[in-house]
């Protein structure tokens, strides 16, 4: 029988190329969706044709049971969130209610539909529903060690460095008190083509294309020396799948290990083109975070050893291939009007 998946955020990068990969091993997946419209629910079922929706909201705890109890899933992925780091700032409560108390709410409702209602009670036990919590290197911080691994200390620099900590936290909580099968995957920083376009890695390619072809002059950026462990979505998705895989319920690391700079992401797109950076790109100070994290860089010596994953594509593969990806969109739209526009993703 095929097993069993119910994805949160599924509409997100991490949540289509999660549910790509489950399908592609024989799964039966499930995305998680509010009721009412959502254009790229759309898009996501039409990228994934054997992808199924339930409703569900992390705001809404009955409507989280209900969603566990009708799909039964053997596995439950946690990606929903607001991710966009600066937006924690703007709306903190929010934030916090989505992608703090939201994982809470599911773990609530797993329990609920699974019957953990004493204290460790099914330890060990088969057939239960098995967790995965998008942890985040944000929560790392003012970094107490680089790089960072499984047992680094966590200070985080924004509100939702430290809602994710919350998260992290209340996973483990239930991992230890109930004896739920729960699990956080510390992501570093991974992008893709379906990268939000309020994202920087995103925000460059987007306009290294539209500056190829004459459409748009110059570049806004912020803090150019802001250092990321950036990696491919694609490769991190694979990760949170094999996590689910173990014998026994445990954290890891996930990251390429190799940092570079926002310079760096502008210098390699823009050479993709052709284009010289520096002769597009314009220092915004509006654009600089209130608290910037230091040096992020990832250990992932555990997942390698123990999961036997490791990263396929590279800093430059991934961004030459955002850029290619924008480009030949943007060429589409310019070509034959925005009656195309977001027909990829």
């Amino acid at each position: 029988m095929s097993k069993r998946a119910l994805i949160t955020g599924i509409t997100g990068q991490d949540g289509s190329y999660l549910a790509e990969h489950l399908i592609s091993l024989g799964y039966q997946v499930w995305g998680l969706t509010r009721g009412q419209a959502n254009p790229r629910k759309d898009r996501v079922s039409r990228l994934i044709p054997d992808l199924r929706f339930v409703d569900g909201d992390l705001m809404d705890q009955g409507s989280l049971v209900s969603a566990v109890d009708a799909v039964q899933p053997d596995e439950v992925y946690n990606l929903g969130a607001i991710s966009f780091v600066p937006m924690s700032w703007q709306q903190p409560e929010l934030v916090t209610e989505v992608n703090g108390t939201g994982v809470l709410r599911t773990l609530e409702a797993i329990r609920m539909v699974s019957g953990l209602n004493k204290p460790a009670a099914r330890a060990g036990a088969t057939g239960q529903i098995r967790f995965y919590q998008a942890s985040s290197s944000e929560m790392f911080g003012k970094v107490a060690q680089t790089p960072q691994t499984e047992t680094t200390s966590f200070h985080p620099r924004s509100p939702y460095g430290v809602v994710k900590t919350y998260g992290h936290y209340i996973t483990r909580n239930y991992r230890e008190s109930y004896g739920m099968y729960g699990v956080s995957g510390i992501l570093f920083n991974h992008e893709s083509p379906r990268r939000g376009a309020e994202f920087v890695t995103r925000k460059i390619s987007l306009a290294v294309a539209q500056i190829k072809l004459g459409l748009q002059e110059k570049l806004s950026l912020g803090n150019l020396d802001a250092e990321r462990d950036w990696g491919f979505a694609g490769d991190y998705v694979r990760a949170m799948h094999l996590m689910l895989q173990q014998d026994e319920p445990r954290d890891y690391v996930v990251g390429t290990g190799r940092m570079h700079t926002v310079r760096d992401v502008a210098r390699v797109a823009f050479e993709c083109v052709g284009l010289n950076w520096e002769d597009h790109v314009v220092i915004d100070p509006g654009l600089v975070r209130p608290a910037e994290v230091e040096t992020l860089c990832a250990d992932s010596g555990s997942a390698r050893k123990e999961l036997g994953w490791a990263p396929e594509v590279d800093f430059t593969g991934l961004i030459q291939m955002m850029v290619e990806s924008d480009l030949g969109q943007a060429q589409l739209v310019h070509e034959y009007g925005s009656v195309l526009s977001g027909v990829r993703w």
